[in-house]
C-alpha cells in the first residue's frame, strides 16, 4: 500500500471507530492522550482537524451556530429502517448498553455480510454529511441522509457516528484531553493549546495553528462564549477568610449566569448573550441588545440576568431583584412579546469584563478588571431603541417604554473581617439575595475552573420528607438501574407529586433501590414506573417554584436526595400546606402571586 493509500485509509470513519474503540477500551488518561496524539500524526492537517473535533463528540465547531437538529426518535427511526429489526429488538439493545451507538453497532450487524465489513466514508465525506444533515429541514429532509450514511459505513463505524448525531460520546476522552494530544502530537505547550482553543472555540482551528507552529497566532474570535469562571462555596464566613483577605464582595443574585458579547463590524453592530452552558439565549433577552450597543467598544462581559422591580423614573438601576421563578418565566422562549416583557422585566447585573476595545483581559487582576467596569460604565452612551427591529432586538418606540433590559453595574463592597462579612450577608438576605459572592481582588479570570479565588456564601437548603411514586432508568452506567426518582408530598389522604431528583445516593443505595421498586411496581411503561409509595426520602432544594408540570402546582429548583428515611412512615412526609408556606416566605402572600 502506498503511503498515500495509507493515509487516506486512516482517514476514514471507520479508522477513527477504531482509535475511539482503544480510547473507551482504557481507563488510564495518559493511555488516551496516546492514542489521540499518534492517530492526529498519522493525518494530513485536514484530516486531523476534522478527527479532533469528531473525537471531542461535535459535529461542528463550538463557535458555529450550526446544529445537526438530529432527535433520538430520529436515528431511532433509521436504525431501524436499516437493519431491519423490530422495535423490541432495538429496545432491548438499547436497555442492554445505555447508548444508542452501542446499541446500533448491535443490530446493525445483525444482518452484516462479509464484503461489507470494511465499508466506510472518509472523513470528509463524513464532514459533508453532516453539514447536509445540519441545512435539511426537518424529519423528512433528513432521515434519508441519516440513513444514507449509515448504509455507507460499517457496524464499528456506524456506532461512533450516531454517538456523535446523538451528541453521547462517552469513550472518556474530554475536550481537554484531546489538548493534551494536540500538543504532545506538534510539540506545543498545553497552555499554548488551551489558550487558542479557548480564544478560537475551535479544537479544529486549533490543530490546523498547532500542525503549523503557529498558536501565537490566535485571536479572540467575538461572539463565541468563553468558559466562565466558576466558584467554590464557603460553609462560613470565618472559613471565606481562610482563603481570602481583603474581599471583593458582591450580593449573589437569584438568576442565571450570562455572558454578553458586543461586537462591532463598521456599522454595524452584533450582540450575544450566552448561559453558563455555552448556549446562546439572546433570543429569550432581546431587551438587552439596544442596552449593550450603549458601549462604544466591543466588550465580552459577566454576570447574572435576574429578573428586576424597577422604581419608577429609575435611571441608575434601582429597584431589586425578583425570585428566580419569576425570570422561569422568560427561559428557552423563542418568541418574546412585549407584554411578556412587561409582565417580567429583567436586568442584567455586570460584574466583570474579560475583553474590551482588542484586549484580552483575563490574565490581568480583577482589581484591574473591576477598574475598566467602572470606566466602561462612566462612558457608556445611552441606550436607543430603534423603530425598526434589529437583530436581537424589538420594535420599541422609546427607552421609557418599557423598564427591562437594563444594564447595571453590580455594586461591589470590602470586607476585612468574618464579621463585617457576615454583615454583608444578612444585608444580602434582607435584600432577597442568595448570599454572597467572595473574590480575591488579585486573581485573574480563569474560564471553566473552580477554585477558591472566587467563593460563594448562600443561604442553608430548605428540605422536605417526601415519598416515592414513579421512577425511571438513568443514563450512562445507570442505564440499568432505576436512579431517577419523582417524589411527593401529602394532601390529606392524596400524594402530590412536587418533584423529581436523581444525585445523592450511593451506587450500593440505588442498587438496593432498584431491587425493591422492581419488586414492587404497580405499573410499568419500560423505562418508566409507578411504584408503591412506601420509601421516604429527605430531599433539600434551593427554591421553590409555582409550576404546571406537578399535580401539586409546585416545582423544586435545584433538588438533590439529601438521605433515605427507613425510620420515617409516609403518614408523616411533608404536606401541601408546608409546601405553600415554604413558597411564602421567599416572599408571596399566596400561591398564586
Amino acid at each position: 500500500m502506498s503511503d498515500e493509500s495509507h493515509r487516506m485509509g486512516q482517514a476514514s470513519a471507520l479508522r477513527l471507530a477504531q482509535v475511539a474503540e482503544g480510547i473507551a477500551a482504557t481507563t488510564k488518561k495518559t493511555e488516551k492522550v496516546r492514542l489521540t496524539a499518534e492517530y492526529l500524526l498519522s493525518l494530513d492537517r485536514d484530516n486531523a482537524a476534522r478527527a479532533a473535533l469528531f473525537l471531542t463528540g461535535r459535529a461542528f465547531p463550538a463557535w458555529e451556530e450550526t446544529t445537526l437538529q438530529v432527535g433520538g426518535a430520529l436515528l431511532w427511526s433509521a436504525l431501524r429502517q436499516v437493519s431491519g429489526v423490530p422495535d423490541d429488538i432495538l429496545s432491548s439493545s438499547y436497555r442492554r448498553y445505555g447508548d444508542l451507538g452501542s446499541a446500533a453497532a448491535e443490530v446493525l450487524a445483525t444482518n452484516r455480510k462479509a464484503e461489507d465489513d470494511s465499508r466506510s466514508s472518509s472523513l470528509e465525506e463524513t464532514e459533508r454529511a453532516f453539514r447536509a444533515l445540519a441545512s435539511a429541514r426537518g424529519p423528512a429532509a433528513k432521515s434519508p441522509i441519516v440513513v444514507d450514511l449509515l448504509k455507507a459505513n460499517d457496524p464499528l463505524a456506524s456506532k461512533y457516528l450516531v454517538k456523535i448525531m446523538s451528541g453521547e460520546m462517552r469513550i472518556g476522552l474530554r475536550e481537554s484531553l484531546v489538548e493534551e494530544a494536540i500538543a504532545r502530537a506538534y510539540g506545543a505547550s498545553l497552555g499554548e493549546v488551551q489558550r487558542a482553543n479557548m480564544l478560537l472555540g475551535s479544537i479544529s482551528d486549533v490543530v490546523q495553528l498547532a500542525a503549523a507552529h503557529r498558536l501565537g497566532e490566535a485571536g479572540m474570535r467575538l461572539l463565541h462564549p468563553l468558559g466562565f469562571m466558576l466558584a467554590s462555596p464557603a460553609q462560613t464566613a470565618d472559613e471565606a477568610f481562610e482563603y481570602i483577605s481583603g474581599a471583593a464582595v458582591e450580593d449573589k443574585y437569584d438568576g442565571i449566569r450570562a455572558q454578553a458579547h458586543l461586537a462591532h463590524f463598521g456599522e454595524e453592530i452584533r450582540t450575544r448573550v450566552f448561559s453558563r452552558t455555552l448556549d446562546e439565549i439572546s433570543e429569550s433577552f432581546p431587551e438587552f441588545a439596544p442596552s449593550l450597543a450603549g458601549f462604544a467598544q466591543d466588550v465580552v462581559l459577566d454576570g447574572e440576568i435576574v429578573a428586576w422591580s424597577f422604581l419608577a423614573d429609575d435611571e441608575v438601576g434601582e429597584g431589586s431583584a425578583l425570585p428566580f421563578f419569576e425570570l422561569q418565566k422568560r427561559l428557552g422562549r423563542k418568541r418574546v412579546t412585549e407584554a411578556m416583557i412587561r409582565r417580567v422585566p429583567v436586568a442584567y447585573l455586570v460584574f466583570d469584563v474579560l475583553y474590551c476595545g482588542s484586549e484580552l483581559l483575563i490574565d490581568k487582576p480583577l482589581r484591574e478588571r473591576r477598574a475598566m467596569l467602572d470606566q466602561l460604565f462612566a462612558s457608556r452612551r445611552r441606550p436607543v431603541f430603534s423603530e425598526h427591529t434589529g437583530q436581537g432586538s424589538l420594535a420599541f418606540q422609546e427607552d421609557e417604554t418599557l423598564p427591562s433590559g437594563k444594564i447595571l453595574l453590580a455594586p461591589v463592597w470590602r470586607a476585612a473581617s468574618p464579621t463585617e462579612l457576615e454583615q454583608l450577608f444578612e444585608q444580602a438576605l434582607r435584600r432577597g439575595n442568595e448570599g454572597l459572592m467572595i473574590k480575591d481582588i488579585g486573581s485573574p479570570y480563569t474560564p471553566g475552573r473552580r477554585g477558591k479565588s472566587w467563593l460563594k456564601l448562600k443561604r442553608e437548603l430548605a428540605t422536605l420528607d417526601v415519598v416515592v411514586t414513579a421512577v425511571e432508568y438513568g443514563h450512562g452506567k445507570r442505564a440499568a438501574v432505576l436512579s431517577d426518582y419523582t417524589f411527593a408530598v401529602r394532601d390529606g389522604e392524596k400524594l402530590l407529586n412536587v418533584g423529581k431528583a436523581y444525585s445523592g445516593l450511593t451506587d450500593v443505595e440505588i442498587a438496593e433501590m432498584t431491587d425493591w421498586f422492581r419488586a414492587h411496581t404497580i405499573e410499568d411503561f419500560g423505562f418508566r414506573r409507578l411504584v408503591e409509595p412506601k420509601i421516604v426520602l429527605e430531599v433539600a432544594f434551593n427554591a421553590l417554584m409555582r409550576s404546571d408540570r406537578h399535580e401539586s402546582g409546585f416545582a423544586l429548583r435545584f433538588p438533590r436526595i439529601l438521605r433515605l428515611r427507613p425510620d420515617k412512615p409516609v403518614g408523616e412526609i411533608d404536606t401541601l400546606d408546608n409546601v405553600v408556606k415554604i413558597y411564602r416566605r421567599q416572599g408571596f402572600e399566596s400561591p398564586g402571586k
